[in-house]
């Protein structure tokens, strides 16, 4: 199956019901795990890394990892920068063949993030390349090291942007946050359905760890087509690994190799099945 733009996922998601999976990934265990899990279950998914995380994981690097993994895999997989800041950073991305990028200008004032997002607009189509944005600001940060504050999307506004901008999906915030909640959020469905009836693009939810399942199945089928897992990735490959030690499993580097890609495989089908994706490659 060959990589596939995300444009063209979300718009099976939209039509059939149900939503794809992001999951970031930091390393070649995680990249194995996520495509082993998608693969097993016949599930499109998205592999995505943030900018924010490549101090830990450069991009000339992991990048084609990633899109060696989605190249090879059986089922349709696309490759999507996420959370990116900077116009090098995308175009970096871009060059090295990601079909999907992410511009989130949700910290900056409403016509600098319209005027920007354009801009990424016209980058990617040069590539081909799909292009997801933000309004409204999700709540923490993407690597946990500041507290941004929440502030919920306005549905009039994103309206006005997406007919602006022409972005191919748009992540919106109704009570969202990056991290580990301390208890579990109350999203704001009425915020959501009144966006989902204004603007005709995919919807995208950002910090989907410790959503609750109820939770999610109501997201995906009041139009959120696109939900990024990142936290709970990292979290279940390194509890699989600090369980393999306990247990005495672990021997030496292999045998860690082998323990963070299962837990990034068990964490990525549990989410594919609260998903509905599976079957859906």
């Amino acid at each position: 199956m060959p990589l596939v733009n995300m444009k063209a996922l979300l718009k099976d998601a939209m039509e059939r019901n149900y939503a794809v999976g992001s999951f970031s990934v930091a390393n070649l265990e995680m990249i194995q795990g996520v495509i082993k899990a998608a693969e097993e279950t016949k599930s499109p998914i998205i592999l995505q890394i943030a900018e924010v995380r490549l101090n830990h994981s450069p991009l000339h690097i992991i990048g084609p990892a990633m899109l060696a993994a989605a190249k090879n895999a059986s089922v349709p997989v696309a490759v999507h920068l996420d959370h990116g800041t900077t116009l090098e950073c995308i175009g970096e991305a871009l060059r090295l063949g990601f079909t999907s990028v992410m511009f989130d200008g949700s910290h900056l004032p409403f016509e600098k993030n319209v005027e920007m997002t354009k801009e990424v607009v016209s980058m990617a189509k040069g590539y081909g390349a799909a292009v997801e944005a933000e309004i409204g600001c999700v709540g923490g940060s993407e690597d946990g090291s500041v507290d941004i504050a929440m502030r919920c999307t306005s549905p009039d506004q994103a309206e006005i942007f997406a007919e602006r901008t022409g972005v191919d999906a748009l992540a919106i915030a109704i009570g969202n946050a990056h991290g580990f909640y301390k208890e579990a959020p109350e999203l704001r469905f009425d915020i959501l359905e009144s966006v989902r009836d204004r603007v005709s693009i995919p919807l995208v939810l950002h910090g989907g760890t410790g959503i609750e399942p109820e939770d999610f199945i109501r997201c995906h089928q009041s139009g959120i087509k696109k939900i990024n897992i990142a936290t709970a990735t990292f979290a279940a490959a390194e509890r699989k690994v600090r369980e393999g030690y306990e247990k005495g499993e672990i021997k030496g580097y292999y045998d860690m190799h082998v323990k963070q890609i299962e837990g990034a495989y068990e964490n990525a089908k549990k989410h594919m099945e609260i998903f509905y994706s599976i079957g859906k490659a």
